[in-house]
């Protein structure tokens, strides 16, 4: 009996799989019917990752508490399913490099500027060229910003504290950034002399894949009282980042999935998958790993950081904008994993979450929002294609009972990358967006047939799914104007 023939229906967008055989805690998968039968059809082809059989994984870990959590936009990843959290007990439980992947503290930096939609539309190519030429896309691609050693190492121990003294931005961006855009606990030397070499000359670049910068026009405020505090408007127009860590980051994930091979087997750890690789928590592997994607954190954060000083001196040029009109709304990663304080069985401990595609969606009143948030819960930003419309969103206090302060980061791919790439050309995507007036600005025909709006679930329904479940409340929708890509 496979685990979808386990499958228990709890509400409309609920389901459980109950603990059997080797799992400790069930798996709890939030997701409308379409996503269940699209999981379903995964689960009954072996030949092919099941993000079905990756719930039952994770919750076959040791230490692993209260339930294996799959969210509306599940599709599968390496070790854990995209859109997964696992949060463990720190002295019996295992950090996993499955859950955190290869793209570490890949995130969202949204920017909220003084311009309108109506305004800009006249003049989108020449914006968008401007941006275009400003920050570099592609795979490998280099920034104009070369990095010592040990201005990397900097860089890796104070993340984006680092770009800002460095005047790439200010104070109010740490603000209203993940941590303050930077996570404690990391450890430059953790990270290899090859990782840092790769990064030297890529810190404010875009990369590739799903990576992209976005000019998006807010078309509907759904929750007022938040968009209020979120300072968002109809027809105001926000900036989008999307990236990461880039080749630090993988290399980090390449470098502790040979370290954490060989650990869990001295450790006695039977795991359920070879892409579960892991460490105990407490032991040296296990804290030099969690050192590491601290660090590899800290560069996704510098990063996006470095991007919006890009952005902002791009717009000055071709608007006559001035920096400090530029603010930062929020700055958020989605493959992380961290120490948080959750209530589990009724009483609060700390844990250790892993978050892979999922981003923290904190309900109001945790001190951890910028204090402006924290009535109505910090922004959740919900990526859907270049096609269709993105989301904000804000956190709940279901989403903190249920899923460890975690929500929905993206519509999630509904085909792979090269399935995708044999469906559609690159130009035919191109043109078709244009046609629809979306200014699109690539340097991969590939990428873009490998990022077609058809390549991914309907935004709406992971929405909509997200919102059933109680787990996040859409906060604005916001329409895509001009698009850069890799």
């Amino acid at each position: 009996m496979g685990a979808f023939d386990r499958l228990e229906r709890v509400s409309e967008v609920e389901w459980t799989i109950p603990a059997h055989g080797r799992m400790l805690v069930p798996g709890r998968i939030f997701a409308d019917e379409a996503t269940i039968e699209q999981l379903r059809a995964e689960s009954l082809d072996e030949a092919q990752w099941s993000a079905l059989r990756q719930v039952t994984h994770v919750a076959s870990m040791p230490g692993i508490v209260s339930a294996a959590i799959a969210l509306p936009d599940v599709h599968p990843g390496y070790g854990f399913p995209i859109g997964g959290v696992g949060a463990f007990d720190p002295d019996s439980g295992v950090v996993v490099v499955g859950g955190v992947g290869f793209d570490i503290n890949c995130g969202v930096r949204v920017l909220r500027t003084p311009l309108d939609e109506k305004g800009i539309v006249p003049d989108l190519d020449r914006i968008g060229d401007d941006l275009f030429r400003s920050v570099p896309a592609g795979l490998g691609s280099s920034g104009a910003i070369q990095l010592s050693m040990a201005e990397m190492d900097r860089m890796l121990a104070e993340g984006a504290r680092y770009a800002v003294a460095k005047g790439w931005g200010s104070d109010g961006d740490l603000e209203y950034s993940e941590d303050g855009g930077r996570l404690d606990g990391a450890d430059p030397s953790a990270v290899s002399s090859l990782a840092k070499q790769r990064e030297v000359n890529q810190v404010g670049t875009l990369g590739s894949g799903n990576h992209y910068l976005e000019l998006q026009a807010v078309e509907r405020v759904i929750d007022r009282e938040a968009a209020r505090a979120y300072g968002l408007e109809e027809g105001g127009v926000v900036v989008a980042i999307h990236t990461g860590s880039r080749a630090l980051g993988h290399q980090i994930g390449q470098d502790y999935l040979r370290e954490l091979g060989s650990a869990h087997a001295r450790y006695g750890i039977d795991i359920p998958d070879q892409e579960m690789v892991c460490a105990p928590i407490r032991s040296p592997e296990g804290r030099r790993y969690l050192a590491a994607v601290a660090a590899g954190a800290n560069c996704g954060f510098a990063n996006r950081q470095v991007i919006a000083h890009l952005v902002r001196s791009s717009l000055a040029r071709t608007c006559g904008i001035g920096a400090g009109e530029i603010r930062t709304v929020y700055d958020i990663g989605h493959n992380h994993v961290k120490f948080e304080r959750h209530r589990v069985n009724g009483a609060v401990h700390t844990v250790l979450v892993h978050r892979k595609g999922s981003t923290r969606a904190f309900g109001p009143g945790r001190e951890e929002a910028p204090s402006a948030y924290r009535e109505v819960g910090h922004p959740v930003f919900v990526g859907g294609t270049m096609g269709t419309a993105s989301y904000v969103m804000r956190g709940t206090d279901v989403a903190m009972e249920m899923a460890f302060g975690s929500g929905i980061h993206g519509a999630g791919r509904a085909l792979s990358r090269k399935k995708a790439a044999k469906k559609w050309w690159g130009e035919d995507v191109l043109n078709e967006l244009r046609a629809r007036g979306i200014r699109i600005w690539a340097h991969s025909a590939r990428g873009l047939a490998e990022e077609a709006p058809g390549a991914y679930k309907d935004v709406e329904r992971v929405v909509g799914a997200a919102e059933a479940a109680g787990l996040s409340r859409a906060v604005a929708r916001l329409r895509p104007l001009a698009v850069i890509k890799g």
